[in-house]
């Protein structure tokens, strides 16, 4: 359900980009930001690890540095016939972790020393699972896409705004609305980002699901949740601006007031909701 849901998000931020795009310049105006976007987003998902990682200050460790870590992301995954993803450890009293990589052959997780030190080993387990899952759903793919997209309405709308300033527009050419036009250009953006964060929500619940599968044990990952969501709304990650927000497997913005329709993340507790409605119990 979550994949069709996704697909049909994307299907929709697709369709307002088209629709943007006739409105404001045609088809060429469309193509045009849709390049631009795609070249921008085409660097950031072959160095997003890279700049991420080096954002936080993320270091490698190896199973002699961190041998629980370690074994726990080895063993979970061969159960899921991946490649072994590098691992890395932020220094930070915040529990949080996150994956990046462009693909399982190119990917990473990271952690802060703040979960190491909060959560015990299935709950640990339960995370790890979860950002295995991100990588092998490969969500970092579709969020790139869906960034793309989303840029390209971004980018067409500021065109727009800036040729309206010195007299480009073409609405008496095409017999537009001018009030349509504007509208348009105020809503789309907004639109598209709603749109955007929505396919982000998506994923996490994807990859709740897919972790959960992955332990054997749903419980280890709601366990996990409820201590992260207490924790981050009492220590936000210092520093976090909200462009990596959606990364992580809990919000560090928690601790700040967050439109649920602009969320990254579903509420928590229907996460740990749905995965204690899979382990068939209920607390």
């Amino acid at each position: 359900m979550n994949y069709i849901k996704t697909a049909a998000l994307l299907a929709v931020l697709t369709a307002l980009l088209v629709l943007l795009g006739n409105v404001i310049g045609g088809r060429n105006g469309a193509t045009i930001a849709l390049m631009f976007a795609g070249v921008m987003n085409f660097v950031s998902y072959w160095f997003s690890d890279k700049i991420v990682l080096a954002m936080y200050r993320a270091k490698p460790v190896s199973e002699a540095d961190a041998p629980d870590l370690y074994r726990t992301v080895r063993e979970l995954t061969l159960k899921a016939g991946m490649p072994m993803p590098k691992v890395y450890i932020m220094k930070s009293d915040t529990p949080n972790a996150f994956a990046t990589g462009r693909n399982p052959d190119h990917a990473a997780i990271a952690v802060t020393t703040g979960i190491m030190s909060l959560l015990n080993r299935e709950e640990l387990s339960g995370v790890i699972g979860h950002e295995l899952s991100h990588i092998r759903n490969r969500d970092i793919l579709i969020a790139t896409i869906a960034a793309t997209i989303a840029g390209a309405i971004s980018y067409l709308s500021h065109m727009a705004y800036y040729a309206s300033l010195f007299g480009g527009s073409r609405d008496d050419d095409r017999g537009s609305n001018p009030l349509v036009t504007i509208a348009t250009l105020i809503i789309a953006p907004i639109a598209a980002m709603i749109i955007q964060m929505a396919i982000s929500r998506s994923r996490e619940y994807g990859a709740d699901e897919g972790g959960a599968s992955l332990t054997g044990n749903p419980l280890y990952l709601a366990d996990a949740l409820r201590k992260l969501e207490y924790y981050n709304k009492r220590i936000p990650m210092p520093g976090n601006n909200g462009a990596t927000a959606h990364m992580f497997i809990v919000s560090p913005l928690s601790g700040r007031s967050l439109v649920k329709l602009f969320s990254t993340h579903p509420p928590t507790e229907e996460r740990i909701k749905r995965l204690e409605a899979m382990a068939g119990h209920r607390r």
